[in-house]
């Protein structure tokens, strides 16, 4: 496995990210057979984990604490906080007063006194970035945290960031965590240079398209996956089944499984650090192992350009993060007697 620096901190990631949300009652229950998963990872060269408190609950925390026993120091561990992990309101978000609990819990979880990347899961208009960048500088401070980043945040909020920390003295967010495949290509219009620009690592999710780059899911077919159970309106999409079936004939043109192709495209761009493989069983990583070595001429990467143009998505991830603007109608309609030009 060859290593990247993560953005500017000087630490040394593999292009490959082990993700952490489908071990624990939404993936794979079975604590022990996800061990047995993190360990081969571990012995293939990642040396990159990344989880979260929100996912199934903390018990993907627990599950990568015990499987780390004996072998944190060699792993550059990640976790994240944001989303709602009780029904108090203060619960959640971005807070001073949450953020320092959350960790505390995830430290807990995860059975070791430090993470090496502590991320903020997604934006929280309602608090101040500079509420939010204080907390966590603290955290870096106390040694409970060795770098900071964040999770789907625009571009905007990225930039009014840097700034805030360099204006206040603050830790800078080192790190960012978007969606990126070859379905989902907006990033490259503003994230990834903005990252670029300051020096910040990216480790990309949902390199597979949430599941339509495994080869799995086709057109006039059902799909009889684990993921089809939860319903997701992005794997009935037709425009992205339409750009899938071509893709996969891209992938059979160069010899290659479609997963092969789509992981590689991802660590191609030179804005991205890793690509976050979610695997739930030994087979799944045992396939987008197999594929580490894929690199990817200039004329495959012209063919999917062909299909996909570059910054530009098709359809959208039922999880992707909408801004307030996009999510409530009202911010983005004048009262009804305001609407007219006369």
């Amino acid at each position: 496995m060859k290593y990247r620096t993560l953005g500017r901190t000087g630490i040394k990631v593999s292009p490959y990210c082990l993700g952490a949300m489908m071990f624990g009652a939404i993936g794979n229950p079975d604590h022990d057979d996800s061990i047995r998963v993190i360990h081969k990872a571990l012995d293939a060269g990642i040396n990159f984990v990344d989880t979260a408190d929100a996912y199934s609950h903390g018990e993907s925390e627990v599950i990568v604490g015990k499987a780390l026993q004996g072998r944190r120091d060699n792993v550059v561990l990640a976790t994240k906080a944001h989303l709602p992990m009780g029904d108090d309101p203060n619960q959640r978000g971005n807070s001073r007063r949450w953020l320092t609990r959350a960790l505390e819990d995830s430290l807990r979880r995860l059975r070791t006194d430090h993470v090496d990347l502590f991320q903020v899961h997604r934006p929280a208009p309602d608090t101040d970035v500079e509420e939010t960048l204080s907390a966590l500088t603290d955290l870096v401070r106390a040694g409970k945290v060795r770098a900071i980043g964040t999770s789907t945040f625009p571009a905007s909020d990225i930039v009014e960031a840097q700034w805030v920390a360099e204006r206040r003295g603050l830790a800078r967010f080192r790190t960012e965590q978007p969606p990126y495949s070859i379905l989902n290509r907006s990033i490259e219009r503003e994230v990834l240079p903005v990252c670029e620009r300051y020096g910040m690592g990216t480790m990309v999710w949902s390199p597979l398209a949430g599941g339509l780059l495994t080869g799995r899911y086709r057109k006039d077919r059902q799909a009889d996956t684990h993921r089809a159970a939860f319903g997701f309106r992005h794997l009935r999409d037709e425009h992205r089944l339409d750009a899938t079936e071509q893709l996969l004939l891209v992938a059979d043109k160069a010899g290659i499984p479609l997963t092969h192709l789509a992981m590689a495209f991802a660590i191609a761009h030179p804005g991205v650090t890793s690509a976050i493989i979610g695997p739930r069983t030994m087979d799944h990583l045992d396939d987008l192992l197999a594929g580490a070595g894929t690199t990817l001429p200039d004329d495959v990467l012209d063919e999917i350009d062909a299909i996909v143009p570059p910054g530009t998505d098709v359809g959208t991830l039922d999880m992707a993060y909408n801004p307030p603007a996009v999510e409530h109608a009202p911010l983005r309609r004048r009262p009804a007697g305001e609407r007219s030009a006369a």
